[in-house]
């Protein structure tokens, strides 16, 4: 017995050495030593709840978040929910079970400041905005400590959540932007309401903010500073995108990119867009990019439209990539997810349409417009274009007339008179904007009382179906909505001048009685400077003022050809042998040949003579080219235009088959010239 409670005060005091060791090393943050320790203290005491609980925490500082999970989940008797509630769900929170994490925080049956902290946590990752931005006001109104600004900055992120994702405009909860994130957060929230350039400023002002406290940051790295602008910069440069600017947005992407952040989420996201600025083209870059997207934990840093969006964005790059199994595999698993979306089932239909099966595409839209009547309307609109694009005008627009929600509204009534209209099917036409008219009757009627005046698109409808009945000569139809134009204003004259010229084709004693309405000339004159009008920048039309300008009116053309200079006709350039006190000759337009004066060549007569007409024809009669006649007759020059033919049956030797005197002789002066003058041959 003497042996044993020595051998239990021994195990007492070296528990305690280990509790001190214990201690000094939590202190000193040496999780490590500290866990050894606990072991040790465990060996001893098995059970030892205090043990276990530093355990557990230590295994969550150094990281091991399954392990101690492990530990909690083996000590269940020891180690209740009371005790270990918040620990336990601190693990499943880290370990991306954050459906365990809720149970975990609801059951525990105290809620500490720690849970409510890890509690709203928990809700933004599940995207439970509305509750999780009352966790947090509750937190920051019944907390004072060193965590104010923390808070603040969550605050803030779940309301930049609201504006993006939910399309909620965010309520002024009165935070002073001091720090980077919360300018940075601001941004966020900003983009989501679209006010971009604001957005901007805000990123700017969030870097410089972040830059400032670098000085006082101490044992920061440049992989946290880079990281830290990089989420910055990825968003001036969305914003960017959004504002048109691809090719900036696209430079400070690839920027980012090349400095490979450690976060998967933003490389994902920034991937993700660039290959929305890609679209169809730099496919290759695309297919890179996209591994980006497929990274390990991506799925649980973004928010769950982000991962939607890049899976849409996958289903695209396969069909741009021609990858036909791939892209329908995509869009099916997408409409699986979310049945009542639209995109997925667009996807199928436009990959259907590049494999030329337009019917199918067709047949697949109007399932899903059945089967979701919420969004017909958008799938309609889709098929109706499908049809135009087969040529088929005349469907496309009973698609359209089948969208009852859309088929008053102005855009709708002018798309579909602009079909009827292609297709010369005016009474379809008419009858659109007769169906639209009537709608807003009925409208006006059960909202408001008595005979009120029409709205200004409803009489907008009445006054281009006027015109149109009238531009295709329909006038006994357009004499009623003018009648009921001119009836609400009747002191509209230009209603009034349509009505009595469609009553003059009609009716021309109804026209007259009308004209009478019309004001007179003096009060219809306007009070128009007519000078000014002329002078004015876009006149188009300057009167020409006769004789000479004096005065002021000098001085103002003056100015005015100061300020438009009259161009300067160049001199012509006179021949360098001309002689102005000569007359010139009249006929020196004319060819030379054609000239009065023209008395032929000198040399070579017969030469010129000897080819010229048809083949076998000669010139100025054959007894020109006798050899015996021409040594005793003076030679004559012949006149242009005499040569004559010769008939087929004449016995006269052809020019080019004549041997005249003196023939050798030529000859020879032939060949010595050719030697002279020939430098290449035919």
């Amino acid at each position: 017995k003497m042996a044993a409670a020595a051998g239990g005060a021994g195990a007492a005091v070296a528990a305690a050495a280990l509790w001190s060791e214990v201690n000094r090393c939590g202190q000193n943050g040496d999780f490590s030593r500290a866990l050894k320790s606990v072991n040790k203290i465990l060996q001893i005491s098995k059970d030892d709840v205090t043990a276990l609980q530093c355990k557990v925490v230590c295994l969550i500082q150094n990281g091991n978040f399954k392990e101690a999970l492990g530990v909690i989940n083996t000590h269940t008797k020891v180690l209740t929910s009371d005790i270990i509630a918040f620990e336990k769900a601190y693990c499943e929170y880290r370990l991306n079970r954050i459906e365990n994490a809720l149970k975990t925080i609801q059951s525990a049956s105290q809620q500490t400041d720690k849970l409510k902290e890890l509690y709203g946590q928990v809700l933004y990752r599940l995207e439970r905005y509305d509750e999780c931005l009352a966790a947090y006001r509750d937190l920051i109104r019944n907390s004072q400590d060193e965590y104010e600004e923390e808070r603040k900055t969550n605050l803030s992120a779940v309301v930049a959540a609201q504006s993006t994702w939910e399309k909620v405009m965010p309520e002024n909860l009165g935070l002073r932007e001091a720090t980077y994130e919360l300018c940075y957060n601001s941004a966020c929230a900003l983009i989501g309401q679209g006010k971009l350039n604001e957005a901007m400023k805000k990123l700017q002002k969030a870097e410089v903010f972040f830059l400032f406290a670098l000085i006082f940051l101490q044992d920061v790295t440049e992989e946290d500073i880079e990281a830290e602008l990089a989420i910055i910069h990825g968003q001036m440069a969305y914003i960017m995108q959004l504002q048109g600017r691809t090719e900036d947005a696209l430079q400070l992407y690839n920027q980012i990119i090349k400095l490979k952040p450690t976060d998967v989420g933003l490389l994902a996201v920034i991937a993700n867009n660039i290959i929305t600025i890609n679209k169809d083209q730099n496919v290759f870059d695309s297919k890179k990019k996209v591994k980006l997207t497929n990274a390990e934990g991506v799925e649980h840093k973004l928010s769950k439209k982000q991962l939607q969006a890049i899976e849409f964005n996958k289903a695209l790059l396969a069909m741009y990539t021609n990858q036909a199994d791939q892209c329908r595999k995509l869009s099916a698993s997408l409409q699986s997810q979310s049945p009542e979306h639209l995109l997925p089932v667009l996807i199928q239909a436009a990959q259907l349409c590049r494999e030329k099966q337009h019917a199918k595409a067709v047949g697949l839209l109007q399932d899903f417009a059945d089967q979701h009547p919420a969004n017909a309307a958008e799938i309609k609109l889709t098929m109706a274009q499908l049809k135009i694009a087969q040529g088929s005008v005349t469907k496309a627009c009973m698609i359209l007339r089948s969208i009852e929600e859309l088929q008053h509204k102005p855009g709708m009534v002018s798309a579909l008179v602009t079909m009827y209209s292609h297709e010369e099917d005016i009474d379809s036409a008419i009858e659109v904007f007769t169906q639209a008219i009537q709608w807003y009757q009925q409208f006006q009627a059960s909202q408001t009382r008595g005979d009120n005046p029409k709205s200004p698109v409803h009489l907008s409808l009445i006054r281009e179906a006027a015109n149109f009945k009238l531009k295709h000569g329909r006038k006994k139809e357009a004499i009623s909505d003018l009648e009921e134009l001119w009836k609400q204003n009747p002191k509209d004259v230009h209603t009034l001048a349509q009505l009595i010229s469609a009553y003059s084709l009609v009716d021309p004693e109804k026209a007259k009685v009308l004209s009478k309405h019309l004001p007179s000339s003096d009060a219809m004159s306007l009070k128009v400077d007519v000078d000014a009008l002329e002078n004015s920048h876009g006149a188009t039309y300057v009167r020409k003022k006769a004789g000479k300008l004096t005065g002021d009116n000098q001085q103002k053309e003056q100015g005015q050809g100061d300020v438009k200079k009259k161009k300067k006709k160049k001199k012509g350039k006179l021949p360098k042998n001309y002689d102005p006190k000569v007359t010139p000759d009249p006929e020196r337009w004319l060819p030379m040949r054609e000239r009065s004066y023209y008395r032929g060549r000198k040399k070579g007569k017969k030469k010129d003579q000897v080819g010229k007409g048809t083949q076998g024809a000669t010139t100025a009669g054959s007894s020109e080219l006798d050899a015996s006649r021409t040594a005793s007759s003076p030679p004559t020059s012949p006149r242009p235009g005499s040569a004559a033919a010769v008939s087929a049956t004449s016995n006269v030797i052809p020019p080019r088959h004549q041997k005249p005197a003196g023939a050798p002789a030529t000859k020879k002066k032939q060949q010595q010239k050719k030697k002279k003058g020939a430098k290449g041959g035919w």
